[in-house]
């Protein structure tokens, strides 16, 4: 009996380790597609935003856009009357060419307020403000403290501690910052100058022969 009992802890222990395994992996992915979902929530924010803000450029530019809709059943409606009075066509048809004519230029007018309305109302994503505060860092900080001093730079976005530190995390997996451990705590940077001090550490001996 004590022979058989061993193997079955074993696996019991095996499977414990792969079972833990794999729920650190879904929880990090977890993690992952909710700092995605949230960054995509922004961009479209950002877009809303630029939709009220151009829709209110039109109404106060007094743009008819309503009205435009209208003139394609003007015309299906001047189509079919020439077929029943033949006198009226001429006069009819140059009427509908002159409706027609004004929401060209509305088009046009829209087309150029839409670029520096979209320049105005241009906002920067997660990912590069985490970019820019680690560039400025002189020391390393935690996600919360991150999230914290983005807050205060940009008070009319919201930043979750969970969802700068997932961001964090993607970037130090792309080796665009470091990652630093104190104990339980964790610390980020922005990646230092690594491969531009391994030439010097190699000359130094070499100096030294001569």
């Amino acid at each position: 009996m004590p022979e058989t009992a061993t193997p079955a802890t074993e696996l019991t222990a095996q499977y414990l380790a792969q079972v833990t395994g794999d729920l650190e992996r879904n929880t990090k992915e977890q993690e992952r597609i909710s700092a995605e979902i949230a960054s995509l929530q922004e961009q479209l924010a950002a877009v809303q935003h630029d939709h009220t803000v151009l829709m209110n450029v039109q109404q106060a530019l007094g743009l008819p856009q309503p009205p435009a809709q209208p003139t394609a059943d003007t015309e299906s409606a001047a189509v079919p009357s020439p077929r029943q009075k033949t006198p009226a066509p001429p006069g009819r048809k140059q009427k509908t060419r002159k409706a027609t004519a004004p929401p060209k230029k509305t088009a046009a007018k829209k087309t150029q307020a839409k670029p520096a309305d979209a320049a105005k109302t241009a906002q920067p994503t997660l990912v590069e403000l985490i970019r820019r505060h680690l560039l400025e860092l002189t020391e390393p900080r935690s996600a919360a403290e991150i999230a914290t001093a983005l807050g205060q730079a940009h008070p009319e976005r919201q930043f979750a501690d969970k969802v700068v530190r997932v961001t964090l995390e993607n970037l130090v997996a792309k080796s665009q910052a470091e990652r630093t451990k104190q104990g339980r705590s964790v610390f980020y940077t922005a990646p230092g100058p690594k491969p531009a001090e391994a030439p010097e550490a190699e000359t130094q001996p070499a100096h030294a022969g001569r």
